[in-house]
């Protein structure tokens, strides 16, 4: 695989369906431990909720996992699932928690409210691509700095340091892909007084 979604932060969103209040909790994860250690924070953070509909991907095996808590087989944790896999997110976990409000929402309600909860859950913990990446660093004058930045930019490069000294010195990742060509370009438009050397290659945001 040489890139996947997932989702950025630990985040949550909410909203009401005829006076029942679901809200959603997403969180990024690698392993099924980690999983339930956040399955069992909302839940004792909810204690008091109506349910607590768990579902999570991990890349991993290929591992799939979901729980009605409660919920009418089939209503609710396998759509939040459904919404997962249909956006093609992995390594993720989504929380759906439940007050009752005291209208009953029927099966096909209940699917549609669960798989929206999912669905704005995984959209505030901030979707994001991970891809096999170069992490790479460069060091140029100030004079030098702006241009440096712009290419980035057209790149796609995610930014994770900038030191400023005598010179500037940008630590940054790019896809494997676009390394090669970034050289090129940084040779061309130095005039071959920059260079870039490389760090590492790993899974990184895209």
């Amino acid at each position: 695989m040489l890139e996947y979604k997932t989702v950025e932060n630990e985040a949550s969103d909410f909203f009401i369906e005829k006076k029942s209040r679901f809200i959603g909790y997403v969180c990024p994860v690698k392993t099924q431990e980690e999983a339930q250690a956040f399955i069992n924070k909302i839940k004792s953070k909810h204690w008091d909720a109506t349910h607590n509909v768990s579902a999570f991907v991990l890349r991993e095996n290929n591992i799939q996992r979901c729980s009605d808590d409660g919920e009418p087989s089939g209503t609710a944790g396998v759509p939040v699932l459904d919404v997962i896999l249909k956006a093609g997110i992995v390594d993720v976990c989504v929380v759906a928690t439940r007050y009752f409000g005291g209208t009953l929402l029927g099966a096909g309600g209940l699917v549609r409210a669960y798989s929206h909860t999912s669905k704005i859950a995984l959209e505030s913990g901030n979707i994001i691509t991970m891809a096999q990446c170069s992490i790479l660093e460069t060091t140029v004058d100030y004079s030098f700095y702006e241009r440096m930045n712009t290419m980035l930019s057209e790149f796609n490069a995610n930014i994770f340091n900038t030191e400023f000294a005598d010179n500037v010195k940008i630590t940054f990742s790019v896809k494997e892909a676009y390394q090669e060509a970034l050289e090129d370009k940084l040779t061309d438009i130095s005039g071959g007084m920059y260079s870039i050397n490389f760090i590492k290659s790993e899974f990184a945001k895209a």
